[in-house]
């Protein structure tokens, strides 16, 4: 009995431990003005080492790598050029990305989630009309048609889509509460894996047969 009672102490010690720490819905904060990355470093972090303060110039906080839009001739008329710490250094530890996502006439974001950072989509708009949703976990769909220098949000997590409504091309910039918010797309995680998908897996979630299965399969080969 006295050993019963330890241990439902020590659950409720653990238990009121963990309610004294605040959950860290974001990226940590730096411990430092700047934490430059160190790409040749040979320690793994989460992250990167920084760069020795001696070494850090002017161009570690510079980048030029959303100036260009993407090539969008693929099936979704849509392309990203991203601007996270592996193209812009400075951003290291900032717990900050941004991205630019260059849509053809009628192109597709197609629906996706950042498992690790919320998407201010910032959709800043920069050109065109595009349509941003997202869904709940209740399954409600949120959405709004987005013009030229207004803002929509993506909470962390939630899948979410970009669809060009516009007559011409369309060009937005989302920005991230992390230097690696991630990417996990469904149609391919569930249609490209390597190795596949078991088919038993695939024809129950969707309620269709095998062959119904092996067309959708076939569109996604080439990826």
């Amino acid at each position: 009995m006295a050993s019963a009672r330890f241990v439902v102490l020590q659950v409720l010690l653990v238990a009121a431990a963990l309610a004294a720490v605040p959950f860290v819905l974001s990226d940590p904060p730096p411990l430092q003005d700047f934490c430059v990355a160190d790409f040749t470093a040979a320690t793994a972090v989460d992250g990167f080492p920084c760069k020795p303060a001696s070494t850090v110039v002017d161009d570690d906080f510079f980048s030029s790598a959303i100036v260009s839009g993407p090539n969008t001739s693929n099936p979704f008329g849509a392309n990203t050029t991203r601007a996270t710490v592996s193209a812009f250094p400075g951003l290291n530890t900032l717990g900050l990305s941004i991205a630019r996502i260059d849509l053809a006439p009628g192109g597709l974001n197609p629906p996706h989630s950042h498992p690790r950072g919320s998407e201010l989509v910032l959709v800043l708009v920069l050109k065109g009309e595009v349509m941003v949703g997202f869904t709940s976990g209740a399954n409600r769909l949120y959405s709004k048609v987005v013009k030229e220098n207004e803002l929509f949000i993506v909470p962390r997590g939630l899948q979410h889509f970009q669809h060009n409504v516009g007559a011409g091309d369309a060009v937005f910039v989302a920005m991230f509460d992390a230097q690696s918010p991630g990417l996990v797309v469904p149609t391919f995680s569930l249609f490209a894996t390597k190795p596949a998908m078991p088919m038993e897996v695939l024809a129950k979630t969707f309620l269709m047969g095998e062959d119904e299965v092996d067309v959708i399969k076939s569109k996604f080969a080439g990826f």
